[in-house]
C-alpha cells in the first residue's frame, strides 16, 4: 500500500513540474505578434518637403494614398540643405523639393547615390523687383541678387542671360559661375545669398532671381515678375529616394498620385505660376 501511494505521489510531482514548465514557456513567448500592426508599420511612408507648392501637393494626395493602404507622413523642413542628408540617413523615405541639377550636384559633392523616380512639375525661376516695373528701367551698376547654391546660382545666371542682361561663355549651362560671364554691359553687381532670403533682399537690391516656392512663401506674385525663365528649362521637380527604394510599391503609388489629373488641375487652379513636367 505504501509503495503504491509513493508511486502516485511521484507521478503527481512529475505532472506538476511538466505543467509548470509548459506554462513558463508560454509566458516567455508572450502574445503572438499582431500582423495588422506590422502591416501598418510597413506601409507608413515618411516624405520630406519644403515650401509651397510641394507640401500642398503632398497634402492633396494623402487621402488617395490612404485609400491604397499607404499612411504618408509629411515632414516639413525649413532649409534645402537638410532634406537630402535626412533621406540618405534614413530619417525619411523620400523627398520632394528639388530639381535634377540640384540632385546631381549633391551626389557629386557628397559621394551619394540618391536617385529620382518621376518628374512632377517645373517652377520657373523669375526676376522680381520692388523698385522697377520693367527690366528696361534697370540702371547701370544695379544690385542683383541670386541664390548661392551651385545649381541654382548657375540657373539664375542663365535666366539673366535669357533676359538679355549678361552673356555667358558658350556651354556654361547649369554649372555656370560668375567667372563664366563674358559680357556684362550694365556692369551689374551680382551678389549671392541663401535662396530663402532673396525675397527680403528686394528691399535693397534692384532685382533678384527667386525660385517660385520661396516667392510664394514670401507672398510675391509670380504673375507680376519682370521676367520668367523660358519653358525649356531642365529644372523639373522630382521625387527622390534611396536607390534600394526606387521600386518600392509605396513610392510608385506616390509618384502616380503626384502625376494624376487631380494634381494637374490643383496646380492649374492654385499655382498657375507652376508648369507641369509630365
Amino acid at each position: 500500500m505504501k509503495k503504491n501511494f509513493s508511486l502516485i505521489l511521484i507521478s503527481c510531482l512529475i505532472l506538476t513540474l511538466f505543467l509548470a514548465a509548459g506554462c513558463g514557456q508560454e509566458q516567455s513567448q508572450g502574445p503572438a505578434p499582431d500582423k495588422d500592426n506590422n502591416k501598418a508599420a510597413a506601409d507608413k511612408l515618411m516624405v520630406g518637403a519644403i515650401g509651397e507648392p510641394h507640401t500642398a501637393m503632398l497634402k492633396m494626395v494623402k487621402p488617395k494614398l490612404a485609400e491604397q493602404g499607404v499612411d504618408m507622413v509629411i515632414k516639413e523642413f525649413t532649409e534645402y540643405s537638410q532634406l537630402n542628408p535626412a533621406l540618405k540617413d534614413g530619417q525619411i523615405d523620400a523627398n520632394f523639393f528639388q530639381h535634377i541639377p540640384y540632385l546631381e550636384d549633391y551626389n557629386t559633392e557628397t559621394g551619394s547615390d540618391l536617385t529620382w523616380t518621376v518628374k512632377i512639375h517645373t517652377e520657373p525661376m523669375r526676376i522680381y523687383s520692388k523698385k522697377l516695373d520693367n527690366l528696361d528701367k534697370l540702371p547701370d551698376k544695379a544690385q542683383v541678387g541670386i541664390p548661392n547654391d551651385p545649381s541654382n546660382s548657375g540657373r539664375a545666371l542663365m535666366v539673366l542671360q535669357s533676359a538679355g542682361l549678361i552673356k555667358l561663355k558658350e556651354g556654361a549651362g547649369v554649372t555656370a559661375t560668375q567667372q563664366d560671364i563674358l559680357e556684362n554691359p550694365k556692369e551689374l553687381k551680382i551678389s549671392m545669398a541663401d535662396a530663402a532670403t532673396l525675397p527680403r533682399l528686394l528691399e535693397d537690391a534692384d532685382i533678384c532671381c527667386i525660385n517660385t516656392n520661396y516667392a510664394l512663401d514670401a507672398g510675391l506674385d509670380p504673375m507680376k515678375a519682370l521676367f520668367v525663365e523660358p519653358g525649356d528649362s531642365p529644372f523639373a521637380n522630382i521625387l527622390v529616394v534611396r536607390p534600394e527604394d526606387k521600386d518600392d510599391p509605396r513610392i510608385e503609388k506616390l509618384g502616380k498620385a503626384l502625376q494624376s489629373e487631380e494634381i494637374a488641375k490643383f496646380l492649374q487652379d492654385n499655382y498657375p505660376a507652376c508648369v507641369l513636367a509630365f
